[in-house]
């Protein structure tokens, strides 16, 4: 084979990249940002994952060159536990946290003394107080963080009592409390729709958006910028506004 030969198939194996998801609407989406990514050469060979941890474990040894399905928090925590000289290139998409209700039609008729149930778990507890201020129903200390609790509660005008839940048990207790913080997976799989039923939600662009990760020698190469340009394309935003009816959102 002639060098020139050589030459133009290490040219074309450049473009082509292999991006690590977990399946559902990260896969799903990746699927459409593959058309979009192909009309500027870039070929994406989309690798599936049934847990968390791998995606990470792969991009950082080498395996994957990019991936898709995990939070900023998220992320950090990997890179500061784990080592990985890993870097997020863009936002992705959100799976919103709202909070739902079967006693109140919106916040301003929450009374004094209402039972507010959030999720135990340092994350979506951090994640769930912090919508609630957003919602200005409480103020947090200024350095509560993400994994802020009740403890971190410092105005609490309707005195709100808190009941702390496991995640996937607090929309069976809808009928329990007055408001609720439920992510949305579990809102779908109790019949709920967060564009539909949420008097509050996170914001598409908030600290939990998904973001697109590289290793940090990469982050500066072209192809980094075609697949976020194609992530962030229009037809991608259409696809996952069509597909998913809210319950995941775009960041841009």
């Amino acid at each position: 084979m002639s060098s020139v030969a050589l030459f133009a198939g290490a040219a074309h194996a450049e473009q082509t990249i292999r991006v690590g998801v977990t399946a559902g609407p990260h896969a799903q989406v990746m699927e459409e940002v593959k058309k979009v990514a192909a009309r500027d050469g870039l070929n994406i060979k989309i690798i599936e994952f049934s847990d968390y941890v791998q995606p990470n474990a792969a991009l950082a040894g080498g395996d994957l060159d990019a991936n898709s399905y995990q939070h900023q928090p998220y992320l950090d925590a990997q890179v500061k536990d784990r080592g990985y000289k890993l870097v997020s290139v863009a936002q992705t998409i959100n799976f919103p946290m709202g909070i739902y209700s079967k006693k109140v039609k919106s916040l301003a008729e929450l009374k004094a003394g209402a039972r507010v149930a959030v999720p135990n778990d340092p994350t979506n507890g951090g994640r769930a107080y912090l919508l609630l201020q957003k919602a200005k129903l409480i103020t947090l200390r200024p350095d509560a963080g993400l994994k802020a609790t009740s403890l971190d509660v410092v105005d609490n005008p309707r005195k709100l009592k808190f009941v702390e839940l496991d995640a996937a048990q607090i929309p069976h207790a809808l009928d329990d409390v007055d408001i609720a913080a439920i992510n949305t997976n579990f809102a779908l799989q109790a019949g709920l729709s967060p564009r539909r039923d949420a008097i509050a939600i996170d914001p598409p662009n908030g600290p939990y958006t998904n973001v697109l990760v590289v290793r940090e020698q990469d982050r500066a190469k072209p192809w980094v910028a075609t697949l976020v340009k194609a992530y962030h394309s229009p037809e991608v935003k259409a696809f996952a506004e069509k597909t998913f009816q809210g319950a995941v959102v775009t960041s841009w």
